[in-house]
This record gives structure tokens, C-alpha cells and sequence, in this order.
């Protein structure tokens, strides 16, 4: 039996997820197993052009609409009711509140003598943490509460910061994941000025792929020990999770590193961590933004590491570009992979550019372990194994 860094069983009992294709686990999971999108062409501000999203509302969503109600489910889900006291907390975000930052930057220009006691929101309540601490607020948890940001790789690092609080005995229970809500100008025309965005939609390692698309998501899981799980009666356990790489290109702002040496080094430092053998691993849920570089760098990865034969796919084209909640989106999608045994499909896909083996369509197969990537801007890399 794998058990993850020095034989510690560190479990997920409980999951919550809202995101263009739902607002619940179950609908999403089956709305992305029929290869629906939820991308479509539309523009919540007036100054700029169409652009595909992936909206889950008529107006961009804020994040504490996303993260409250998702962090309520996946207690439900887990059968646990707060307060939490000894819970630890961990909810990463890559851009936090940058949609109310933005308003009330243009507030502030138009009227700029104005106290900010009178813009309706205190930009204290702005920063980056601010997430984290509300979800400990409400679960009512005084353990220890981190609030990662790195980029795409943000949900995995919410993961394996979670998994580092068990494993060293600091809690035996964590409420951890990350948000996302990322339509907001600034993104928009940000990813558009680098030709990043896409035109009409999102087509991961398609050879008529065009960049990425924006959408909001948010994703909170339960991890326990399994000790600890065993002794309350947690009457679900959706997986484990055996282990984790990260580490950083150090090398461009805005692209990956294209010899891909650290993103490698994470794929093997995560196999090591998680016992694992390549030839060991059911199916890899890619990052597969459908941007050139990306899809590109990711691929020859793994043709690299891993025998054709070993199933791949990126939900990207079903959910959009979550970013920082990206990674915490595929690793739900892993374990619900590894429960119903079958394989989610790279939406979008038409013409693959890569010889590798996509999932077309929904793929019934024995999952027992997967590996779920994150590559994220300034060469922030994540990789996470999850077993049965």
C-alpha cells in the first residue's frame, strides 16, 4: 500500500467545486463527462471587445461569491459541521480581489479627493490573505491558516501545503483549496496585449489552437489523516494524496522554460515523493492552457517521461483558464476519474498536434493513480500524484 512521505495516509473526504459548467461536484463532473463547454462568446465591460469566457453568471463573479458556498459543500460533503477548532486552513488565490481593486482604482481616479471610507469597501479587505482568513472565520478554525499564491500552480500548492500540515503532525484535518475570479479588464486586455487570448475558443495541444480562455472557478477539498478519518467515521474517501514537486524555472516572467529542465525535475521529484514509477501512472490530468508555448513545452515533457500508451487530457477547454484555481480543478477531476473510473476528455481537441494518447471523448478504465499538472507564469511548476 503507497502511503505518501514517511508512512503517513493523508486522505480526501470531502470535496466542493462551482465553475462555468456548474455549481455543484456532481454537475460539473457530469456536464464535463457529456464534453460540454461552458466557454461562449460575450463581454461584461462595454470599452472592450468580445472575447470567449467562461462565466459562471451575467456579471463576473467576486470571489467570496465563489468561495463561501464551496467551502460549505465540501464540509457537507465530508460530514462535518463547525466549528473546526484544530483545523488547519489552507486557500490559495493568484489574483485575489483584483476585479473590487480594479473598481475601486477607477473610483479613485475619478474622484481621487475622495475618503476611501466612502467607496463601500475598505481595500484592506483586499489583500491577498483576506480568502484564507474568511474561510477560517468560517469554519471557525484557530490552527494554522496560509494563503499561497504562485501563479497557475496555485491550487497544488494549496495541495501540498495542506499535505505538509498532516504529514509533520501540525493538524490532523485541513480545509484547503483555491479560488478564482479572474474577468476583470486589466486580465483581459493584459492577456491580450502578450497574444495569449484566444478569438473564438479554447483548444488544448490542438495544431489550431489560439490561447487561452478566462474562467471563474473555485475548488475546496477535506484532507485528514487516515487515522484520523477512521476514527470520526468519515463515511467517504475519495483518494490519497501520495505526493507532490514543486520548483520554479527562475528563468522568463511570462513563458516556460522550453528544455523544460525544472518542470521535469517536479514531474520526478513528485514520482520519488510518491513511490511511483512512470510506467505507474493511469492518466495525467495536463495543464493544457491551448496556448503555443505551453501545450508545446508540456507535451514533449511527456513523451519524454512517460510511455505513449498513458492517457492525457486538459479540462480547460470545458471550464476555461481558472488560473490559480486551475490546479485544484484538475485535482478534483482526478479523483472523481479514480471513483468512477473513467477518464474526463480534452474538450476542444479536434486536430491533435502531439502523439500522444487523448482522451477524445470520456473513457471508461481502472484509474489507480494520476498525476495532475500545474505550470504556471514565471516558471512556477506543480505536479501532484493522488492514488486510490
Amino acid at each position: 500500500m503507497r502511503t505518501g512521505h514517511q508512512g503517513v495516509q493523508i486522505v480526501v473526504t470531502g470535496m466542493g467545486l462551482v465553475c462555468a459548467l456548474g455549481d455543484s461536484l456532481e454537475q460539473v463532473w457530469g456536464r464535463l463527462l457529456g464534453s460540454e463547454s461552458a466557454i461562449a462568446l460575450g463581454q461584461p465591460f462595454p470599452e472592450l471587445p468580445p472575447r470567449p469566457l467562461a462565466q459562471i453568471g451575467p456579471h463576473p463573479a467576486r470571489l467570496d461569491q465563489l468561495l463561501e458556498p464551496v467551502v460549505t459543500h465540501a464540509l457537507k460533503d465530508a460530514g462535518l459541521l463547525p466549528p473546526l477548532r484544530d483545523c488547519g486552513v489552507v486557500i490559495g488565490s493568484s489574483r485575489a480581489h483584483q476585479g473590487q481593486l480594479e473598481q475601486l482604482a477607477r473610483q479613485f481616479c475619478q474622484n481621487p479627493r475622495r475618503g476611501d471610507s466612502n467607496w463601500g469597501v475598505n481595500w484592506l479587505d483586499l489583500l491577498p490573505h483576506t480568502p484564507a482568513m474568511a474561510t477560517a472565520r468560517q469554519i471557525g478554525a484557530t490552527g494554522p491558516v496560509m494563503a499561497p499564491m504562485a501563479a497557475c500552480a496555485t491550487g497544488l500548492w494549496a495541495l501540498a501545503q495542506g499535505f505538509e500540515l498532516i504529514r509533520t503532525g501540525q493538524c490532523q484535518q485541513v480545509v484547503v483549496g483555491a479560488a478564482e475570479a479572474p474577468i476583470t479588464p486589466l486580465a483581459l486586455t493584459g492577456f491580450t496585449q502578450m497574444s495569449a487570448y484566444a478569438k473564438t475558443g479554447c483548444y488544448p495541444f490542438d495544431r489550431h489552437r489560439e490561447g487561452l480562455v478566462l474562467g471563474e472557478a473555485a475548488a475546496v477539498f477535506v484532507l485528514e489523516s487516515a487515522d484520523f478519518a477512521h476514527q470520526r467515521g468519515a463515511k467517504k474517501i475519495y483518494g490519497k494524496i501520495l505526493g507532490f514537486g514543486i520548483t520554479n524555472d527562475a528563468r522568463y516572467a511570462n513563458a516556460p522554460d522550453e528544455d523544460a529542465t525544472t518542470a521535469i525535475a517536479a514531474v520526478e521529484q513528485c514520482l520519488r515523493r510518491s513511490q511511483l514509477h512512470p510506467s505507474e501512472i493511469d492518466y495525467i490530468h495536463a495543464h493544457g492552457t491551448s496556448t503555443h508555448l505551453n501545450d508545446c513545452t508540456e507535451a514533449k515533457l511527456i513523451a519524454s517521461l512517460f510511455p505513449q500508451s498513458v492517457p492525457v487530457s486538459s479540462t480547460k477547454g470545458a471550464t476555461g483558464h481558472s488560473l490559480g484555481a486551475s490546479g485544484a480543478l484538475g485535482a478534483a477531476f482526478c479523483l472523481l476519474a479514480m471513483r468512477d473510473r473513467c477518464l474526463p476528455p480534452c474538450v476542444g481537441l479536434t486536430v491533435p498536434e502531439f502523439e500522444l494518447d487523448f482522451v477524445r471523448r470520456s473513457r471508461p478504465t481502472p484509474v489507480e493513480q494520476t498525476l495532475c499538472f500545474s505550470f504556471g507564469f514565471g516558471g512556477q511548476n506543480a505536479v501532484l500524484a493522488l492514488g486510490q
